[in-house]
């Protein structure tokens, strides 16, 4: 049972129809406009992953900079909500303080 995406041609919204039966749609019209005038848009297609391809995926440390406290940001978050974990308020701030800090290029250090 699809569900399609519709842009409006007179309102520009876009929005998401589920379609019970292709070979007797329901009539067609903007929800927020109620125009008649829909172009139909080319959705991305989501397929689930197992749980073996998920955390196999998770390995794969390309992108990851350890020296790039944006990017360690980055994975650590994306590594907690593949895995289903919440970080909490207080990692997420110090994760956010890190990823602003200006980066260090070491020409403070001792000589």
């Amino acid at each position: 049972m699809p569900i399609y995406e519709y842009h409006c041609e007179d309102c520009h919204k876009q929005m998401s129809l589920f379609i019970r039966s292709i070979s007797n749609p329901p009539p067609l019209g903007c929800r927020f406009c109620h125009s008649q005038q829909l172009t139909r848009l080319i959705s991305r297609v989501v397929t689930p992953k197992s749980e073996e391809s998920r955390l196999d995926s998770l390995g794969d440390p390309s992108g990851l900079d350890e020296q790039d406290p944006k990017s360690m940001a980055r994975w650590m978050k994306n590594m907690a909500g593949e895995m289903g974990e919440d970080l909490g308020d207080d990692m997420m701030d110090e994760m956010e303080s890190a990823s602003e800090a200006p980066a260090d290029n070491g020409d403070d250090a001792p000589l």
